[in-house]
């Protein structure tokens, strides 16, 4: 069981990381997940949930805790409410913090600038801020332009001493302790510049005066600010998947109640209600069409960005538009169970889990903080040692403090995860795990099921062979009989005679032979539909060519239907389950980038070996049982290989979860998609090559962004610290608070580079192809049979331009695709030609 809970007073990686090991303690606890980026925790339990324990927890660790409800998941109304507030109090002290910096940066920075330059000082200058005369002014002058600064960041202040009070030191410690030393000593001068002039000492006066450090203060928490500001609107950037998801999520809904229109929340729709779909329409939840025909764009939802046709008995998604027609539609599923609702949940339960990666960014981060205070002390300790001045020592420490960031240690991974899911989102690719795209990035060797997967999962006609009769008096008799039996590959038949538009014939004796064939009496002929076996065992002659085109046929993975009419074979028709469009496209991309394509199927050795060449896989295993795919995945694991699992059915569910990830096509069954570890929306196996790409680029992302962090902390403070003083280079504080900024900064925005990943890059070229591919529809007097179909199609399939050419028997007309304008000059011409009559 899962809980999850909005962590609140997490400012870096050394916060997830403390209140992580406070609630990672509880007996109760499986396993926690904070997310600083999300300011979320996902908790697992062992047994039952104890929600309280792991609040008192946090607490006790120095933060605040509230676990997320229902409602608040739903809406995303309160979020955005606190995210406008946090934005307008974060403006208000960048604005206060920068109005009141830059002119104690003119009255610190000024004296210092005249005597570098040698210019000459201005008179009101002089006699206002300039010498140890006016060294009092100096002082009090940056302290009162100092304090509205401290005043709008107490937050700093404020969460730093009370996480040392708690024990668990964070960056708002650094930054407080920074900028409070720095004032304090700067009170100190004022001190001493005070006893200098009462004594007469104006040497002591002048030096302090140039040793305030309140402007260094300033900086400290202005650049701060600075950089918190433009990280969270980073940050928020980050997110924008999951808003623009919450944001689609339809508010209301048109259902009949009563018999009447009545507009609701679409949160209050049941099962069973019938609503209703206008042309612009958003989908309340999901549902089934039980009235009308319309096309919908499901782009959000699939990332598929051509418009889906959709009729009576077909299944609409939450969230996508009602393109043209009116419909009305049946819920099925509703709330929380809806696709879009499903789909906000794994996205943003991904963004907030941790790929192993991580851990050792994790366990830094734990002693981050105390570790950086330590070196402080050290380091000016050390200075003092050797020599040094007071001042110079105190500065090294402030440096140190100021310059080193948890932050960027902390964000590394969670930024780059929750942009490359949110990424995936938008492209149908729902990745439930940062551990996922991690694993995804090593694979190397993809597992793909045939049925339904590689292919479409149903039989359809492939091949039509006559002797001595037409197609339509070839489909017209297997229609009849076929129509009368049981068989799978009845309905391939049957579907090609509705798609040909053949007319219907009837048929009586019918009897079926178990595993041979069947057979019927049809306008008093005897016709047999079966195998070779069951044609000679009827009595009818089957002659060698016959015999060579079953053979043929068989080879190429097709199930071959021999037709008989009385004693004599007029024709073969071919039956197969087709490779999917985009499969051997996919499985070209594969091989390009490296992988080990293995098909795996529960078919004959014949049938599998013709699909592997067709697709090109580099391997096919058939005959595997459901139960035994799981152990074939498993025995390819055992030999070394990192191995991810694609597939569809309850059957694959197994060998998903066996696998190091598995990849559920999103239209198969919920079992196999609660199995995997990536969803995908679109039933195309080329989301499964950019899951790939994705998971590649994030990890690689991760890896960068640790990398620059390591890099940045470890040269960082070292240089603060002074180990470049004897080449004459001393760090400032106020340049080392401008660096910290900035790095986490850094960190977010090469993570955002992950939004300009391109994936569908192949789809997208044949995309294109297709929108050149133009449909027209012309009506053609004089066909009577398929013979004369066969004609048109002939005479217009040879015209350049025309791809294809569909003729529809009972309405007189002919479907074209186009890849170039035809003129309909040159189709009359082609149709006369043929002996027809163009409209």
């Amino acid at each position: 069981m899962k809980s999850k809970f909005t962590v609140s007073g997490m400012s870096c990686a050394a916060c997830s990381a403390r209140v992580e090991k406070s609630v990672g303690k509880l007996l109760c606890v499986k396993e926690v997940s904070v997310n600083l980026l999300t300011g979320s925790m996902v908790v697992e339990y062992k047994d039952g949930a104890d929600d309280d324990a792991v609040i008192n927890a946090v607490v006790s660790a120095g933060y605040g805790a509230v676990k997320v409800g229902k409602n608040q998941e739903k809406s995303g109304i309160d979020v955005k409410k606190v995210e406008k507030d946090d934005d307008k109090r974060m403006k208000v002290r960048l604005i206060v913090s920068i109005a009141f910096w830059i002119p104690l940066m003119i009255i610190a920075m000024s004296n210092m600038f005249f005597d570098y330059f040698h210019l000459a000082v201005p008179d009101f200058w002089a006699k206002s801020f300039y010498g140890h005369e006016n060294a009092v002014t100096f002082a009090l002058t940056q302290i009162i332009l100092l304090t509205p600064i401290v005043v709008v960041n107490r937050k700093y202040f404020i969460g730093g001493f009370k996480a040392i009070i708690k024990k668990s030191p964070n960056m708002d410690t650094l930054v407080a302790l920074g900028s409070s030393v720095a004032i304090v000593y700067g009170i100190f001068a004022l001190y001493m510049i005070g006893y200098g002039l009462g004594h007469g000492n104006h040497a002591m006066a002048m030096e302090y005066s140039c040793d305030l450090y309140f402007e260094s203060a300033g900086t400290i928490l202005t650049l701060i600010t600075v950089g918190k500001y433009l990280e969270a609107r980073s940050k928020r950037k980050t997110s924008e998947a999951i808003t623009k998801l919450i944001d689609l999520t339809p508010k209301t809904a048109t259902v009949i109640r009563n018999g009447e229109e009545v507009v609701i929340n679409a949160e209050e729709v049941v099962v069973g209600d019938v609503f209703l779909l206008k042309p612009g329409d958003s989908v309340p939840v999901d549902g089934e069409i039980i009235e009308g025909r319309t096309s919908f764009d499901e782009s959000a939802v699939t990332g598929e960005s051509i418009p889906v046709e959709k009729q009576e008995g077909d299944k609409v998604i939450s969230a996508t538009i009602n393109k043209s027609g009116f419909v009305k539609v049946r819920a099925t599923r509703v709330g929380e169970d809806t696709t879009i609702s499903r789909l906000i949940k794994l996205v943003e339960e991904a963004s907030a889990s941790k790929a192993p990666i991580s851990k050792l960014a994790d366990k830094i981060s734990g002693v981050f903080v105390p570790t950086v205070v330590i070196i402080a002390v050290i380091s000016f300790i050390v200075w003092l040692c050797v020599g040094r001045t007071f001042e110079f020592a105190l500065a090294r420490a402030i440096s140190v403090l100021v310059i080193s960031c948890p932050c960027a240690l902390g964000l590394a991974t969670p930024v780059a995860i929750m942009v490359g899911t949110g990424k995936g989102a938008e492209n149908g690719i729902l990745i439930k795990s940062g551990e996922a795209i991690q694993t995804l990035a090593g694979i190397d060797t993809v597992i793909i099921d045939k049925t339904g997967t590689a292919t479409e999962g149903k039989p359809t006609v492939t091949d039509l062979v006559c002797y001595n009769v037409d197609e339509e008096r070839l489909i017209a008799l297997t229609g009849a009989v076929e129509k009368m039996s049981e068989h799978p590959l009845a309905e391939a038949v049957l579907n090609e005679q509705k798609r040909l538009s053949v007319p219907e014939l009837t048929a009586k004796d019918f009897e079926a032979v178990f595993g041979k064939g069947v057979k019927a009496k049809v306008d008093e002929e005897s016709v047999f539909v079966g195998n070779l076996s069951f044609m000679e065992e009827s009595g009818i002659i089957v002659e060698e060519n016959v015999k060579e085109k079953v053979k043929e046929l068989a080879l190429k993975g097709k199930t071959p239907l021999v037709v008989a009419e009385n004693a004599r074979i007029i024709g073969i028709i071919a039956v197969a389950d087709r490779v999917k469009k985009g499969t051997v496209e996919a499985i070209d991309r594969f091989k390009a980038m490296g992988l080990r394509v293995v098909m795996l199927t529960g078919d004959n050795q014949i049938t599998a070996e013709a699909v592997k060449n067709e697709i090109g896989a580099d391997e096919v295993i058939a005959g595997v049982l459901p139960d035994g795919k799981a152990k074939v995945v498993e025995e390819i694991k055992k030999s070394g290989h990192k191995v991810a699992m694609v597939g569809d059915g309850i059957n694959d569910a197994p060998a998903l979860t066996a696998a190091d990830v598995g990849l559920a096509i999103g239209d198969g069954t919920d079992i196999a998609i609660e199995s995997a570890d990536v969803v995908l929306t679109k039933s195309d196996l080329n989301s499964v090559a950019d899951g790939i790409i994705l998971g590649r680029k994030v990890l690689r992302n991760i890896k960068e962004n640790l990398f620059w962090a390591f890099f940045y902390n470890s040269v960082g403070i070292p240089i603060a610290a002074g180990v470049l003083v004897p080449v004459g280079f001393a760090l400032n504080p106020m340049f080392g608070a401008a660096a910290m900024s900035l790095s986490s900064v850094c960190v977010v925005c090469n993570a955002l580079r992950l939004r300009g990943v391109k994936l569908n890059k192949n789809n997208k070229k044949s995309q294109k192809k297709e929108k050149k591919n133009m449909n027209k529809t012309i009506y053609v007097d004089g066909m009577m049979c398929m013979h004369c179909a066969g004609a048109v199609k002939k005479a217009l399939e040879a015209i350049n331009g025309v791809k294809s050419a569909e003729v529809n028997l009972s309405e007189k007309s002919v479907t074209l695709e186009l890849t170039l304008p035809v003129s309909d000059e040159t189709l009359r011409a082609a149709v006369e030609k043929a002996g027809y009559k163009m409209r």
